[in-house]
């Protein structure tokens, strides 16, 4: 991974074996399994123990202080046959950090003799059910029991699971508000980011107003200023947001404490443009690029939702107003019988300009169209314009209710190659059933307007990490095709 703001996992693989099999058909499975991850993925995301456990609950301990000295951060426990379900679930209850099962297959015909056959297909469910009774959490694979390459890329997928797991671990969020006036959508009760493991720092405009008034003069701005004018050339504005960029890095170095990661959540509206006379869209969307999300009027679980879709492609990620329809007109002219796509599956994915330059065509500073209706346009500028680029989108968002549950959603789809005609960092975007999705999902759970985006299709990875850090499914949403209606579809509509 690239951004520094993100955790490089690195995965201890460990093999066990039941002491009436033969140990080393796990140890042969284990180097097979190595060296086939070796060939796909390289090395750098895996470590092999050389430590099998059988049965010995020494042995358990031995290999649990072996991956900790070689740094591993998530743990991979690898039936290379039936395993011994005390200590191989001992060592996952002990192992700080995100931890995956998977299972060997058996090779062929020829080897289902006493010695070559595992029995690791039977030894997984044990293995769950012990899981079960010490309250330890583990990733299991959709289908965990195969050959060599199968579990090489089982642990590949395990891996942006393992990345938000430890990156909201280790993760501090850091806000400025309160939230804007008539934007209580906004508003979630920050419980559960502690019981995600999410620290916050909630503090006011007020406070961010004074650091930047006293980064005045700062000897850094002119360099910042040049690599700005990289980006989209040189603007009259670029000294002032120069300088507010350096003041919230500089306010994560101070504040982020004992924590690894910091993401941001800031008050952008009505009063940011009376007193900093500029908007700050454009430093969000450089930050974003850099691997810190910065989200939108003081949308918290927007930002953590943000952060989680960082962890998963380690690219820029970006955060959306759901925003308005597609004219009848533009879809009859741009996208019916070109895209197979009905009227109610397209809407406009919209923001002032926090989506990071390399996700937009025709990037270019300007001034906030719809802020400049109240305030004079001068002290509207600095955002960033443009259409976002087409491709494959995963859109979602990870809010926590009014009463503090915790409830998500996942969808694919797609930005057209459409132009919208419009602006700010904008988008024709389209996801199937996206009309019943809106009004069964979006409008029938009360999510807020926000969702954030992915570039690329994720849903799968971010599927599984929800589960993993302990969104029950049952509150896990999705756009259901035709004719799987939602519990409260009208059934006659």
């Amino acid at each position: 991974m690239s951004f520094s703001n993100i955790p490089t996992i690195k995965v201890g693989i460990v093999a066990v074996s039941r002491d009436c099999f033969p140990a080393p058909l796990a140890v042969n499975r284990r180097k097979a399994l190595v060296e086939a991850y070796t060939k796909k993925y390289g090395a750098a995301d895996i470590y092999e123990c050389p430590i099998t456990i059988v049965e010995s609950e020494i042995d358990m301990v031995n290999a649990l202080e072996d991956i900790k000295k070689a740094d591993c951060n998530a743990l991979c426990v690898y039936l290379g046959n039936f395993g011994p379900e005390i200590a191989e679930t001992l060592l996952a209850k002990h192992f700080d950090g995100p931890k995956m099962f998977c299972a060997a297959a058996e090779e062929s015909q020829g080897t289902l003799g006493v010695q070559g056959r595992g029995d690791a297909y039977c030894g997984m469910l044990n293995a769950s059910y012990n899981l079960a009774l010490r309250n330890t959490k583990a990733y299991i694979p959709e289908y965990p029991v195969g050959d060599a390459g199968d579990c090489a890329d089982m642990i590949h997928d395990f891996l942006p699971v393992a990345r938000v797991a430890v990156g909201l671990s280790n993760l501090k969020i850091i806000s400025f508000g309160p939230r804007p006036q008539n934007f209580l959508a906004c508003n979630a009760p920050i419980k559960q980011l502690y019981n995600l493991g999410v620290e916050i720092e909630e503090e006011s405009e007020l406070d961010l107003f004074e650091a930047y008034q006293k980064h005045e003069g700062d000897s850094r701005i002119d360099a910042v200023v040049e690599d700005m004018k990289k980006e989209l050339g040189d603007n009259k504005m670029l000294p002032k947001l120069a300088q507010y960029e350096l003041t919230l890095t500089d306010w994560m170095e101070e504040h982020k404490g004992y924590r690894k990661y910091v993401a941001l959540t800031t008050k952008c509206w009505p009063a940011f443009q009376d007193m900093f006379r500029f908007v700050p869209c454009y430093v969000n969307s450089r930050l974003t690029g850099r691997g810190i999300p910065v989200s939108c009027e003081v949308d918290i679980y927007g930002t953590l939702s943000e952060y989680i879709g960082l962890c998963i492609t380690g690219e820029p990620v970006t955060l959306l107003d759901i925003n308005n329809s597609v004219p009848k007109d533009m879809y009859e002219q741009h996208i019916k019988g070109k895209f197979d796509y009905k009227h109610t599956d397209t809407f406009m994915g919209f923001h002032c300009g926090n989506t990071c330059s390399s996700k937009i065509h025709g990037a270019h500073l300007d001034y906030q169209k719809i802020m400049a209706n109240t305030h004079p346009a001068e002290w509207c500028e600095g955002t960033i314009e443009g259409d976002i680029n087409p491709g494959d989108i995963t859109f979602y968002r990870l809010q926590s209710t009014a009463d503090c549950q915790l409830r998500a959603y996942d969808a694919e789809g797609e930005v057209l190659p459409v132009a919208t005609q419009s602006f700010g960092g904008i988008g024709v975007f389209a996801i199937k059933e996206m009309g019943r999705f809106y009004r069964y999902e979006l409008i029938g759970k009360n999510y807020p307007h926000h969702g954030a985006v992915m570039f690329g299709h994720y849903g799968k990875a971010l599927y599984d990490a929800l589960k993993y850090i302990g969104v029950d499914p049952a509150n896990i949403g999705y756009n259901h095709p035709a004719g799987d209606r939602y519990v409260d579809e009208n059934p006659f509509a």
